[in-house]
């Protein structure tokens, strides 16, 4: 058996990185597209509480007090769902198993500073939402979707 020529070895590897490239934008444009869809339709089913603009942070932050446990489970689900969904596609289209778990747990931390930062501009949310956002959300999300992706 001949062995594979150095050329071929690194076409390979190319391949493999650019593969991996668009499965991360893949992935990215997936998970932010059904998270913004699942805050998008939160918004339609569940109006905000009165004196909440959406468009204005500001409001959020100072009648978070307002929102119930039902209200508080879209942004949750929206991050949870997105993540799930984000690392799926990328898994689903990089090359290798090894590209495959990292492209999926790229994506949870990408997405997991997006969380950070969520939590940053509204500081008055429940301490127990944002424990749980940032712990169940994010990088467990993305390793079922990875599993899930290799299983299929």
């Amino acid at each position: 058996m001949q062995a594979e020529s150095p050329l071929s070895q690194r076409v390979g590897y190319l391949r493999a990185f650019l593969r991996g490239l668009v499965a991360l934008l893949m992935g990215l444009i997936a998970g932010a597209a059904l998270n913004m869809g699942i805050l998008y339709a939160g918004m339609w089913l569940l109006p905000p509480p009165e004196g909440v603009d959406l468009n204005k942070v500001e409001t959020i932050n100072e009648n978070i007090h307002k929102y119930s446990l039902l209200d508080m489970s879209v942004p949750f689900l929206a991050h949870a769902l997105g993540t799930l969904l984000g690392a799926f596609v990328g898994a689903s289209i990089a090359l290798t198993p090894h590209s495959r778990r990292r492209v999926a747990l790229l994506i949870g931390f990408l997405f997991l500073i997006g969380g950070i930062e969520a939590v940053g501009m509204i500081p008055n949310a429940p301490l127990w939402f944002d424990i749980l956002d940032l712990t169940v959300a994010y990088i467990p999300m993305a390793i079922i979707g990875w599993r899930l992706a290799v299983r299929k």
